[in-house]
């Protein structure tokens, strides 16, 4: 869907006149599950006009064994038969990636207030850290 909405004859109009390429951003690709390879959203998510942000420990990890190259376009069509296939087993992809958007904007929310009410914390305290 990227290559075709920043690609053909509409684009190129658009991008005479200024437009930019919005570049897909992925936001917090560590590893989680142990038991998953390290780098798995990372070396899977490489490619041209995208933006990924990574932890140092990750960064780390890519710089020891990661392997630079566009990975971000290969097995479009497989994965699309695979979440074509989730249905057939009564997954609902649609209800699954709101409950993902839901709990992953209020995980950042939560973190940003934390930021927040740490930086009124800091402002509040006196010299030294005192109140």
């Amino acid at each position: 869907m990227f290559q075709e909405r920043f690609s053909g004859d509409r684009w190129e109009a658009l991008q005479a006149k200024g437009a930019h390429v919005q570049r897909p951003l992925w936001a917090s690709t560590s590893t989680k599950n142990p038991a998953y390879p390290d780098l798995l959203y990372v070396d899977n998510l490489i490619g041209p006009h995208t933006v990924n942000t990574l932890p140092d420990a990750t960064i780390e990890a890519f710089e020891d064994h990661g392997t630079v190259r566009c990975t971000v376009d290969a097995g479009v069509d497989e994965a699309r038969q695979t979440l074509d296939a989730l249905a057939d087993h009564g997954i609902d992809m649609a209800d699954v990636a709101r409950v993902l958007e839901e709990e992953g904007v209020s995980a950042f929310v939560k973190s940003y207030d934390e930021l927040l009410q740490a930086l009124e914390d800091k402002a509040n305290a006196g010299p030294g850290g005192k109140p």
